[in-house]
């Protein structure tokens, strides 16, 4: 037996209850993982509390990453004892996840874990990491450099937005960070590398569909009136790599940033990323984020925590990364 964090549903309200549970009850996978380490993400908060349709299917376990050792492999590519690493792909959603002290998968939805890494660092960045270093590269290939001008990253204090900020200040950029707790928030983003702190309430209002010039560059993690805001507010040639949509699905912009300004708006996606993009984007994850990030910026919790931790999450009460030690 081992413990897993369960997800079930009562009418329609979704209940969460930790129980044991054996391998047997696992669904299928070619590989078996001793799971050590998981995370605690803004999606992993929705599906635990309910307040967002992201499982479908229950009994269901949550947790869309997680690191640990093989157990058992019938896929050539994983031998027993190889660390690996999991994000995406439908886990935790559609699959059952990291969030119970075993898990069986595809070996197509893994990674050889990176040198220099271990289950505790490849958790604090995890999937909001790797979504994060998807977005640093996007803006990199629309040709925005530090020489560019200030980068915007939206929805700083959170998993994404702490990794993007770290990235970027670390590859000599000037970024300025946006947070709706400015004064709770403002000195680990400073210690992370942000050259400025702003108040979320600076783009969260009604804009214009053109407005002056601010920023070369965007991650942007909130969607709605921030983002268009933020692209009204564009220099000519800026991109805006577009990952969340924690204050909303909606986009009430309109076309004059993209036909005047040659903004590039790019969406990004880490749950049905390559395999290959993504061993690139960890090995660079590994080599960038400082030593100081995965003190910083990081916090552990228990298995037992996670649904309390699960509703601050989805009420913006979390800064930086959760880890879950399993």
């Amino acid at each position: 037996m081992f413990k897993a964090l369960q997800l079930t549903q009562e009418g329609k309200a979704t209940v969460a209850a930790i129980n044991g549970i054996t391998a047997d009850a696992l669904p299928a996978g070619d590989v078996l993982i001793q799971v050590e380490r998981s995370s605690l993400n803004y999606k992993d908060g929705l599906a635990i509390t309910g307040k967002g349709k992201i499982i479908r299917d229950f009994p269901m376990v949550p947790g869309i990453d997680f690191a640990g050792t093989v157990l058992e492999s019938a896929d050539p590519r994983y031998t027993v004892g190889q660390h690996v690493i999991l994000t995406g792909w439908g886990v935790g959603e559609r699959h059952w996840g990291g969030m119970a002290q075993q898990a069986r998968v595809k070996g197509d939805w893994l990674v050889a874990m990176p040198e220099n890494c271990g289950s505790h660092k490849a958790m604090a960045i995890g999937t909001a990491g790797l979504t994060a270093m998807l977005c640093v590269q996007a803006l990199i290939d629309g040709g925005v450099t530090p020489e560019s001008g200030d980068i915007l990253v939206s929805g700083a204090s959170g998993g994404v937005g702490s990794v993007a900020v770290t990235l970027l200040a670390k590859l000599g950029y000037s970024v300025t960070a946006l947070t709706g707790r400015i004064e709770q928030n403002a000195p680990l983003l400073k210690e992370l590398g942000a050259n400025e702190v702003i108040d979320r309430s600076e783009l969260n209002g009604e804009g214009r569909p053109l407005d002056k010039s601010r920023w070369a560059g965007m991650v942007d993690t909130v969607g709605d009136k921030v983002l268009a805001n933020a692209l009204s507010q564009m220099n000519y040639n800026g991109v805006v790599a577009a990952c969340g949509l924690a204050g909303g699905f909606a986009l009430p912009t309109t076309v004059m940033p993209f036909i005047l300004r040659n903004v590039r708006l790019q969406g990004v996606d880490s749950v049905m990323c390559p395999t290959e993009v993504r061993q690139q984007a960890w090995s660079k994850l590994i080599e960038l984020l400082p030593e100081s990030f995965y003190n910083d910026a990081c916090e552990t919790i228990t298995l037992e925590q996670v649904p309390e931790y699960a509703e601050a999450i989805t009420n913006g009460q979390v800064t930086g990364r959760v880890i879950v030690k399993l």
